[in-house]
């Protein structure tokens, strides 16, 4: 397939990689972003993708943020489930459908934080209840701990994600993942998602997971994402993260934990997230069986029914209090 390029140094996946994917009926909605000025002719604005699902007047909206390789295909299975509320997914700058700037350097932890918060403001999201997992967890737990737009957020659940700030333990499965990352030239994606789940995934599934990667030079993102996590306190993120964990410790609204038992690169983090948030107090935290890091591929309907149950349990009204 030949590369289709936006303008210098941004490329697009065409759309023809998309057609006919398995389980993923969804209509593509698009919003332009801003080029923080140093990518490819430095004006070309940055087009994001992301679905927009469910019911469109309900005060309640979910957003699903996706991580490392994955695109919003990982929660193909949740948003039917959740029609009764607006349901939006999000494909991050360099994933999915959406641009792909071909320079590492260009993407940087505090782009797409950044990338993200101006999506939200555009969009002018409400009352969201986040649902976060991997590189979403880095990106939507500082949002949700940055003034202003923290507001904005009426309940969270993280799956086998974090915040880290670099000057604590990192797993030993996160550094295997980072060695074997660092030294790829390109990623066989559809593998990587299946080398994190424990179901048996089809073919047409791991199709699927590699569809917005023609060849290596659509992949920057995928292939740098890793080295960008702040595992070291002089990290240039873990400043940012430390004032985000200031407000997190203040965070009173409902926080809730869903991790697998079977992810050795979040192990552990789930505990954390639960001790040092006041709103994860008497929630009804629970470990997901038989699943992996994408516990989203494996166990969807189980995850769901817990999301479903933590906003009923939790009321809006509730919630804003």
């Amino acid at each position: 397939m030949s590369l289709r390029s936006i303008s210098s140094g941004i490329l697009r996946t065409p759309n023809s990689a998309f057609v006919n994917l398995l389980d993923y009926p969804f209509q593509p909605n698009y919003i332009d972003l801003l080029n923080p000025g140093s990518i490819g002719d430095g004006k070309t604005k940055l087009r994001l993708h992301y679905l927009d699902e469910g019911n469109q007047s309900s005060p309640e909206t979910i957003l699903l943020l996706h991580g490392e390789p994955s695109w919003s295909y990982l929660y193909r299975h949740f948003i039917p489930k959740l029609k009764q509320y607006r349901v939006i997914a999000v494909d991050l700058i360099g994933f999915g459908k959406s641009d792909k700037p071909t320079n590492k350097n260009d993407y940087t932890y505090q782009r797409h934080v950044n990338w993200i918060r101006e999506f939200i403001e555009n969009l002018n999201l409400n009352n969201i209840t986040l649902f976060c997992q991997d590189w979403g967890s880095l990106i939507g737990l500082q949002l949700v701990g940055t003034n202003g737009v923290g507001d904005r957020f009426a309940r969270v659940v993280a799956a086998n994600g974090g915040l880290p700030t670099g000057d604590g333990k990192i797993s030993k499965g996160f550094i295997q993942w980072l060695d074997f990352a660092s030294q790829q030239t390109e990623m066989d994606v559809g593998r990587v998602i299946k080398s994190g789940v424990v179901k048996d995934m089809k073919q047409e599934e791991i199709d699927a997971y590699n569809a917005p990667f023609p060849n290596e030079q659509y992949q920057a993102g995928a292939l740098v994402f890793p080295l960008l996590v702040p595992i070291t306190p002089e990290n240039p993120s873990s400043e940012y993260n430390r004032q985000a964990w200031k407000n997190l410790k203040n965070f009173n609204r409902p926080f809730l934990t869903l991790f697998s038992d079977s992810d050795p690169i979040t192990a552990g983090l789930d505990k954390i997230l639960q001790s040092m948030i006041p709103g994860a107090k008497n929630q009804s935290h629970t470990t997901i069986t038989d699943a992996g890091h994408f516990l989203q591929e494996d166990k969807p309907h189980e995850i769901v029914e817990h999301l479903i149950k933590f906003i009923k349990d939790n009321p809006l009204i509730l919630a804003r209090l």
